[in-house]
């Protein structure tokens, strides 16, 4: 990274989490240059003193940083294929986006061809943290330039886990984590639809298990806003589709049987085909 003490930085992808992050790196006195393969969205970036950039090309020119925060690994691949022209050796790639273990070691090898410094960086957290600055990032990469790595993490997250040097072991440790939200998501889910198929207020179920061993922030913020029939998007039920069949892929190449994880994938797979796909996942109790 360059003594410039304003590091330049290239986001690209700009949704949800990615825009987010962009907005924290310049409050924290980053140059940031942001692209959107939909170009209204990073051009929203300006307000907050990001730069739009027609291109990812441009966006990575020159960049310190690379980010990249997709939808899924194919979206993340097209972002830095179009990048290529700007990218240089030496350029720091942080890889966000929860994008499985075959696209991760796909693109770690894309990585080393190119001479780029590649860190597997999967973030937990949705839409409010991530505005907050309060993602927790799950890496894994090279001690050569962690520091450097660290110095962003540090502008837009809680804490960073440094898992290994393995490239992959952070996007391992991801699958882990959104297994157990995705099955608190739908534990919830049913436990309150079967408290209303039982004839009983569903709230009187969050109430009882409020402050004692069995509670959870989660499951009171999920609970609620499936009572509430609130289903704006933190994390859409078409994201947690995807997530849950990385982590059956995953759990089968380990030779892990996951019971749950595959009824919970037909239950978003359910809500999706019920036209809730574009809701946040707490929609899986329409399922």
């Amino acid at each position: 990274m360059s003594p410039n003490p304003t590091p330049s930085i290239a986001v690209l992808g700009t949704g949800i989490i990615g825009s987010a992050i962009a907005r924290n790196l310049v409050r924290k006195g980053f140059a940031v240059r942001a692209w959107n393969r939909t170009p209204d969205k990073a051009q929203a970036l300006m307000a907050d003193g990001a730069t739009a950039c027609g291109s990812a090309a441009d966006a990575a020119r020159g960049a310190d940083v690379i980010i990249t925060a997709g939808k899924d690994g194919a979206a993340v691949a097209s972002a830095m294929r179009q990048a290529e022209a700007g990218l240089k050796p030496e350029q720091i790639w942080l890889q966000l986006a929860t994008i499985g273990l075959e696209a991760t070691a796909e693109l770690s090898a894309w990585a080393a061809q190119r001479g780029l410094i590649f860190y597997d960086a999967p973030v937990v957290g949705t839409r409010q943290p991530a505005e907050a600055g309060q993602l927790v990032m799950l890496a894994s990469g090279p001690l050569s330039r962690r520091d450097q790595a660290q110095n962003v993490f540090d502008a837009i997250s809680r804490r960073a886990i440094w898992i290994s040097e393995q490239p992959g072991d952070g996007s391992r440790l991801k699958l882990v984590i959104n297994n157990w939200v995705l099955a608190l998501t739908h534990g919830a889910a049913e436990t309150l639809a079967l408290a209303q198929g039982l004839g009983l207020d569903p709230a009187l179920a969050l109430e009882t298990i409020a402050g004692g061993p069995l509670d959870a922030p989660y499951l009171q913020l999920k609970g609620k806003a499936m009572l509430a029939g609130d289903y704006s998007v933190s994390f859409s039920v078409d994201n947690a589709a995807k997530d849950a069949g990385l982590v059956l892929a995953a759990a089968e190449a380990a030779g892990v049987r996951m019971d749950g994880a595959a009824a919970g994938l037909a239950r978003f797979q359910r809500a999706i085909a019920a036209g809730h796909g574009g809701k946040d996942m707490a929609a899986t109790f329409l399922a």
